[in-house]
This record gives C-alpha cells, structure tokens and sequence, in this order.
C-alpha cells in the first residue's frame, strides 16, 4: 500500500482493526495444523491459507505504521504452543479452511463497500479474491473426499408464479411447505454449528480453566441446540435432516492455544452468527421459521455477552478504537 496524507475514516480504521484481529488469530490455528499435517492433498490448501493470513498481517503492520496508528496487540507466538502434539485431524483442518474462507469472503466483501482509499480498495479486494480462489479449492477436495454434505434438493418448478394468499406468510399451521431459501439457511446453520461443535470438543478437552471450560461447554450446548432446532425442522417438512460430520478431535488434553485466543475465536465466530441469522431472518417468509430465528439470537448474544464479561474480567479483551468524548 502507498503512502496517502488522506487520514483513515473510522469505517476503514475499523476494517483494518478487525482484520488484523481476525488474521492474527486464525493464522495461529492454520500454523497449528501445518507442524502435523500429513495429507498430501489437504496441506497445500491449508498452506496457501496460511500464506495468505501472514501476508495480510504483515500489509496491515506496514499501513498502520505509514499511518502511524498503534498496532493492535492481536495474536502471535504467545498464544500458541509449537510443541503440543495435535489436537485435531488433517480433515477437520479442511473443514477449518473452508469455513474460515466462507467468512474471509463475507467479512473482506463488507470491509472493501466501508472503505475509499485507492491502496485499501485494493488490499481488501484482492484479499477477498484470495479467498474465493481457497474457499473453491476446499469445496473441491472436500467433495473429493465425500466430507461435503450437500444441502437439501427439490423438484424444480415447472413455472414461476405469483403468491395468491396471505397465509403463505404465516407457516404457523405449514399451509406451505418451506421454500428453497427457508431449506438452504437451515442447512449452513446447522453445518456450521457442526464444525463450530467439533472445534468447542477439542476446547473442552484440552482447557484447564474451570470458568472458562463452562464457557466453552454452555457453547456446545448452544451449537447442539441449534442443530437439533433445525435438523427437526427439516425431518417435518420430509426432508432428510443433516447427518453428523465425525469426531475429527485426537485424544490429546495438552491445550496448544492460549485461553485468551481461544476465547476470541469463539466469541467473535458466534457474534458472526448473529449477523447470519439476521440475515436469515430478513428473508424468512413463515412465521414460525421467524421466530427460531429470533430465539437463538437472543440465547447467542446472552453467550456472546457472558464471554465478553470473562475475558474483560482476564484482562483478555482488546478495545477497539475508540472516539474522543465530546460532551
């Protein structure tokens, strides 16, 4: 990036801010994966998603310096021990990249329509592209291996027609089957709430922290909650619900993560679940699929709140950049 004498804007300090924070974190977990990974197939994917997290860490440093914005603390080589033996499988490494670079796109694709300058654009484009070009490569594999649960099917339409009734919006009494949006958000919710249970077990396994071991369980059991809400969704509308990916956790209890990282990665990859499903919830056009929806959400952001509360408490959460106080 160019050196600008435009100041940054507090949408693109925030852009950067967040995604230093994100980086920093997941390349601790991608380079975790990378001293054991033994699948010839999945560690190019996984070392390419790695490259490209230290690459955008080490832009973001040299932007914040030009600009002489304090760098945030993030994460590094305090929060992760090279010397733990592995604590999960080459498969759930894929499964990490592919669900990591779902939210790169999305979270890269929010950051390039907040930002103007010229070498921002750029960096946040060509990251998202980046991205994509992993995310397919992980999609790809994963079907190869039969690892990829595809979502629901169903006939196609033999016209396109128009809503006749009212009651097609109440879904109370199903007086019509759920739609194919209605289908495909039940679907990705419950998939990633199935890697995000996976990645909670190993947690779980290895924390010695006892308050935030209980953190990591009501997670679980959160993730548990909304995959059964869903999965018996579908089973009523006849359809097949999602099956259980397999435990891709080793049996190892050494933590090779700092509880700090840890408790980041979970707190901030269920605050994205809030915005997915609000996004689900936008869209969603049967009320009792609605009010699923807004029950989880509330139940995530009284998680997502108690785990902020711990790591403020730990002295673990990094402020933001904040505002002068003017009145």
């Amino acid at each position: 990036m160019v050196q600008h004498n435009i100041n940054l804007t507090t949408p693109e300090i925030s852009a950067l801010w967040t995604a230093y924070m994100q980086e920093t974190a997941s390349s601790c977990f991608l380079k975790h994966f990378l001293i054991y990974m033994e699948d010839e197939q999945i560690k190019p994917i996984v070392q390419e998603a790695y490259d490209l997290s230290v690459s955008s860490i080490n832009q973001l440093k040299k932007t914040f310096k030009e600009e002489n914005f304090p760098i945030p603390f993030g994460f590094g080589e305090g929060d992760l021990d090279e010397q733990a033996p592995p604590l999960f499988t080459d498969l759930y490494a894929l499964s990490y990249v592919y669900r990591v670079s779902q939210l790169g796109m999305m979270g890269y694709a929010y950051s390039f329509i907040t930002v103007a300058r010229k070498d921002l654009l750029d960096f946040f484009e060509q990251t998202k592209e980046a991205a994509t070009k992993i995310y397919r490569k992980a999609v790809d594999l994963m079907l190869s291996k039969g690892i990829y649960d595809r979502p629901p099917k169903i006939p196609y339409p033999e016209r396109a027609e128009l809503v006749q009734k009212n009651s097609f919006m109440n879904g109370w009494l199903k007086e019509r089957p759920l739609n194919a949006f209605e289908l495909g958000e039940a679907f990705f919710i419950i998939e990633r709430n199935y890697i995000g249970m996976i990645h909670l077990i190993g947690l779980i396994q290895t924390c010695k922290d006892h308050d935030v071991k209980e953190f990591f369980v009501k997670g679980r059991k959160l993730a548990q909650k909304q995959i059964d809400t869903f999965n018996d969704l579908l089973k009523k509308e006849g359809h097949l619900g999602t099956l259980p990916v397999s435990l891709e956790v080793t049996d190892t209890t050494v933590n090779p993560f700092s509880d700090k990282l840890n408790m980041f990665m979970i707190t901030t990859s269920t605050s994205t679940a809030i915005w997915l499903l609000g996004r689900s919830l936008s869209a969603s056009m049967r009320r009792d699929v609605s009010m699923h929806y807004m029950l989880l959400m509330k139940d995530i952001l009284l998680f997502v709140e108690e785990g902020a509360k711990l790591m403020i408490d730990r002295g673990w959460l990094e402020q933001p950049p904040q505002a002068q106080r003017r009145i």
